[in-house]
């Protein structure tokens, strides 16, 4: 199969990312670190610096030309928000500073509203501490109980077993920021719902890569970082169901989220702003809805055939050595842009500072996921993460570039193949 996107049209693309073009300890950059943070094209570099530059104000308040049109930007922003994850209303789509302060809104209002004691909230072993360490302060908070759905042994869920009656959240990620795996949400969710339970998708590694239909999967709330897909540090959304939502109190106090401030009280402002206090980073959410346009018109679809094909080719070249255990599906249909690995008894911190020499740069750890990796009896793994600007080409240098890794280390092969 054709990648669908040609050379020409990657090499466009790879012309939009100015930070590609350097070198490293003397090497052209190879940037594989993409789960944990993307790489900017210059067009959201520039629209920010166009905000400071030309219309640096307030939002929402002010009635002078600069603010008017901060405020329009901005607000335009959240309507690409909306229909890039087909949400029901501008309503329903709140900035937030990333996926991780989307996720403890939800925990600090709906959650500490609504379950009591021995409440279950379900889990999954795959997730990144930013959608544990929320639940175990409301779980500690409420009485209620943490519950996890099992792994198989090819890296998915294992949902054969019905959900508790006592089930009342679900939080689970989209997609597995070490195994790569694609959790089919919409069966989840259906699921949930039978039990009268409320899901939570954590889509980090999801939205960045795949197109997101928050109405199809059949979410309750859905979260997302806006650094992970092209966008700025420091912004982010929540989707949340309009019910939900009008019925949570507010995560913050302070400015703008205020209708009126009395003597003895207040009224809250109307959605979303009710969640929305103080002013809000507004060259960061005026950057992510440019992030959201250059997705789109290079294509989600486009996107992530170019990824599976250039995991599919990463990891048939790593299975050329046979210390390498691949962790997650082994199909590259079922799994996101990245492979977490190990290399024989080499470290993964070594495996990163080696190759960090030769100017290719991967994460190295427990990816913030240790329940995971102790599961998987592991305390750290290797990983490359891809996306739409990296080449096979760079894979091959990835590839020589582990021969050294071997030759200089000696790695000894473990004796397992593909994690599972």
């Amino acid at each position: 199969m054709q990648p669908l996107l040609d050379d020409v049209e990657l090499g466009e693309i790879r012309d939009d990312f100015p930070i590609l073009s350097q070198t490293v300890h003397g090497k052209p950059l190879i940037y594989f670190d993409n789960a944990a943070t993307s790489q900017k094209p210059r067009i959201v570099i520039a629209v920010m610096n166009d905000y400071y530059t030309r219309y640096n104000a307030n939002v929402h308040r002010g009635i002078h030309a600069l603010a008017e049109r901060a405020t329009r930007e901005y607000e335009l922003a959240r309507q690409k928000l909306v229909r890039f994850l087909n949400a029901e209303s501008p309503e329903t789509v709140i900035f937030t500073r990333g996926t991780t302060e989307s996720i403890n809104l939800v925990a600090q209002t709906w959650a500490r509203a609504n379950l009591k004691p021995g409440d279950e909230i379900l889990i999954t072993w795959m997730e990144h501490h930013s959608n544990i360490i929320p639940w175990y302060q409301v779980a500690a908070a409420t009485g209620a109980v943490i519950k996890r759905i099992p792994l198989t042994a090819d890296g998915t869920l294992d949902l054969n077993q019905p959900f508790s009656e006592r089930t009342k959240l679900v939080a689970v990620t989209h997609a597995s920021n070490v195994l790569g795996t694609i959790n089919p949400i919409r069966q989840i969710a259906d699921a949930a719902h039978r039990v009268g339970a409320v899901i939570l998708v954590d889509g980090a590694q999801a939205a960045p890569h795949i197109a997101v239909d928050v109405q199809a999967l059949g979410c309750d709330f859905y979260a997302l970082s806006g650094h992970k897909m092209l966008g700025p540090t420091g912004s982010g959304v929540l989707y949340g169901k309009r019910a939900l939502l009008e019925a949570m109190p507010p995560f913050l106090g302070g400015g703008e989220m205020i209708r009126e401030v009395r003597a003895d009280g207040f009224t809250c402002n109307d959605l979303p702003y009710k969640f929305e206090a103080g002013t809000p980073a507004i060259a960061e959410g005026i950057g992510l809805g440019v992030a959201v346009d250059y997705l789109q018109q290079v294509g989600l679809g486009k996107i992530r055939q170019h990824e599976q094909e250039i995991t599919a080719y990463a990891m048939a070249r790593m299975a050329e050595f046979p210390e390498i255990v691949i962790y997650g599906p082994r199909d590259a249909s079922q799994r996101s842009g990245l492979v977490a690995f190990t290399m024989g008894d080499i470290h993964p911190h070594d495996m990163a500072t080696f190759l960090d020499e030769e100017g290719i740069a991967i994460r190295a750890g427990h990816h913030c996921a240790q329940p995971l990796h102790k599961h998987l009896g592991l305390s750290a793994t290797s990983r490359a993460s891809f996306y739409l600007y990296n080449t096979k080409t760079e894979v091959d240098t990835f590839i020589e570039a582990l021969r050294k890794v071997k030759k200089f280390f000696g790695a000894c092969p473990t004796g397992r193949q593909m994690g599972f």
